[in-house]
């Protein structure tokens, strides 16, 4: 019997993305055999993902397993696997064991196929991918469509990977009661909400017909997109978070630009499984399409298999990796968003107001005011912080995860108005909450400190009509918005419900201030600590807000009859406030840009 040997140098395709990608030189870390590492947490990992190419060449990729111990090293650098599988619907079993009859066991003469593998413990975080061919297999019918497979495979490379967005589990064993939902487009509703809520799937590709690769990918829910679902078709796309820099998998799809992807719903056992042509963005190409992002792989659904209840396991989120950026939308889903602007204007940072001790006032300076435009307020403007604060490429950055995936870009609420339509300056009312925020607080205005502006977005303007009562509902700085239009309303037709820390009263008088008759139609609700000898609260008690030192209820909105609601909080009470203002016309402003 003679076993093709994988080579473990790099490939064309993984060249051509170092390259692209300007990755230093490197060797390739993969091991021509089963390391004992790989052996030991193959046998500690209750789920194996497997790819195969079907008699098209095209790949698919299935998730078995349910408890530890189902695959193990039987020999050196040979794997068994025994485990229940859907022999009808599954398109991996369907692969390799084509002509293979019920109760039959068969040792692969020659040449055996392709299988890749990927072995993962989602309770640790573990994961080792493996390479080989198929050298024997047997199956055993238990239930209808579903039985005991055993698989042998002939190990020709494995390789350990990292925890980066793995999302814990706890996995247990289940019996599956396969259904075919669906093989055809478009997807259903229960098919889109598998793809687009999933957060993490697994992923085959080969180069050509001499080595193939399963692997995973992970993020918060929602990090996949789907760009388009009709008769025609299915066409998905999710961006490529900075990893080892390896590209083993985008090295295969430079050169066979096909993939095939599984979708594994683990608290219903429905899976879908997909196959298609690929394309990998970069640059301006991703960023066109799916915004904070520099790399991205786009793919043509071609064949779909929709099953329910098709897999031999449950499983439980434990915990979401720390290193989870927040989801990247379509540019098509923020139609308001900035647009990736590819010559980045500059502005100065001339003035800074520290109100609070986390709460601050920033004035800029535009250096071109006719390329940037003129902005409006109700409108965001989008800075790059990157030539600050990146600090270059790191794999794993434990004491800040965030940073392996932020591009330092950020948008901020506009907080003042035009001076005389001169379009050259603008505000921006900030809470220090991370590294950015953290950076402009620190900034010397004497320092000239020069950042990119990408551009100006977003339209949350406040219509009153003549006559017409409206209401804006705000938490923290989350009366910016309102800030720049206050003087274009009629405040005595508008009632302000705001909501602050103890600690920020100064922006709630600073805001008084600036803004006379505001105090007036203003309902403050103060949570937290509140210093009751402060100046700041003094100087509240003395005014005519209606102050309450407890948080919001639905009460107090409720004898309300404004006609419009403007709502400016975060998403968690903003969705709580939908609730109490349900069946009322509601505007929001939404951060995620």
């Amino acid at each position: 019997m003679s076993f093709y040997q994988a080579e473990t140098a790099w490939h064309e395709g993984e060249q051509e993305m170092h390259k692209l990608l300007r990755v230093p030189e490197h060797d390739n870390p993969t091991s021509p055999m089963l390391t004992p590492f790989a052996a030991q947490v193959l046998r500690r990992s209750p789920l194996l993902a497997l790819g195969a190419l079907d008699s098209e060449g095209r790949p698919w990729t299935s998730l078995w397993g349910g408890e530890n111990g189902f695959s193990r090293a039987i020999a050196q650098s040979i794997v068994g696997v025994r485990t229940v599988v859907d022999r009808i619907h599954d398109p991996v079993v369907d692969i390799l064991l084509s002509d293979l009859d019920d109760g039959e066991e068969v040792q692969v003469q020659g040449t055996g196929k392709m299988v890749g593998m990927l072995t993962i413990d989602l309770e640790t975080r573990r994961r080792v991918k493996l390479y080989g061919r198929m050298v024997g297999r047997s199956f055993q019918s238990t239930l209808e469509g579903v039985g005991d497979i055993q698989l042998v495979v002939k190990i020709e490379q494995s390789l350990g990977n990292c925890p980066k967005y793995l999302n814990k589990k706890h996995i247990t064993p289940h019996i599956p009661q396969p259904k075919l939902a669906s093989s055809g487009f478009p997807l259903s509703d229960d098919a889109v909400d598998v793809i687009s809520k999933s957060d993490l799937f697994f992923i085959s590709s080969s180069h050509h017909d001499s080595d193939m690769d399963t692997n995973h990918r992970g993020g918060p829910p929602g990090f996949v997109r789907i760009l388009s679902n009709d008769k025609d078709g299915l066409s998905i796309v999710y961006p490529e978070y900075s990893g080892n820099r390896l590209y083993q998998t985008l090295g295969n799809l430079r050169t066979t630009p096909k993939a095939g992807l599984a979708f594994p719903n683990f608290e219903t056992g429905d899976v879908v499984y997909v196959t298609g042509k690929t394309e990998i963005l970069t640059g301006k190409d991703a960023l066109s399409l799916i915004g904070h992002t520099n790399l991205a792989v786009k793919i043509n659904v071609e064949a779909v298999r929709i099953v329910s209840d098709g897999l031999a396991f449950r499983g439980q989120t434990e915990e979401y990796s720390p290193y989870n950026p927040p989801v990247r939308y379509l540019t098509t889903e923020k139609e308001q968003s900035v647009k990736e602007n590819n010559q980045q204007m500059t502005v100065t940072l001339i003035d800074k107001k520290i109100i609070s001790p986390t709460i601050a006032r920033f004035r800029f300076q535009i250096a071109d005011p006719k390329e940037a435009g003129q902005w409006k307020p109700g409108q965001h403007a989008a800075l790059s912080f990157a030539d600050d604060l990146d600090i270059g490429y790191s794999h794993m950055r434990d004491d800040d995860p965030q940073s392996l995936n932020d591009d330092f870009l950020r948008t901020f609420t506009i907080s003042s108005r035009p001076e005389a339509s001169n379009y050259d300056q603008f505000e921006i009312t900030a809470r220090k909450v991370g590294v950015v925020t953290d950076f402009l607080f620190k900034s010397n205005i004497r320092a000239g400190l020069d950042i990119g502006l990408q551009g100006f977005g977003g339209q949350f303007y406040i219509e009153q009509d003549e006559g017409e009562r409206v209401s804006f509902v705000a938490s923290g700085v989350g009366i910016t918005p309102l800030l720049p239009q206050a003087s274009d309303l009629d405040l005595k037709r508008l009632d302000l419900y705001w909501t602050i820390r103890g600690d920020d009263l100064a922006l709630v008088n600073d805001a008084f201030q600036n803004i006379p008759g505001l105090a007036e139609r203003t309902h403050l609700f103060v949570t937290g600590r509140c210093d009751e000898d402060s100046v700041e609260l003094k100087r509240l008690n003395i005014s005519p807000v209606k102050l309450q030192k407890r948080r919001m209820t639905k009460e107090d909105l409720s004898s309300d009859t404004a006609s419009k609601w403007y709502l400016c909080t975060g998403s968690n009470f903003r969705n709580t406030l939908m609730v109490w203002l349900e069946g009322k016309p509601t505007f929001y402003e939404d951060f995620n840009y």
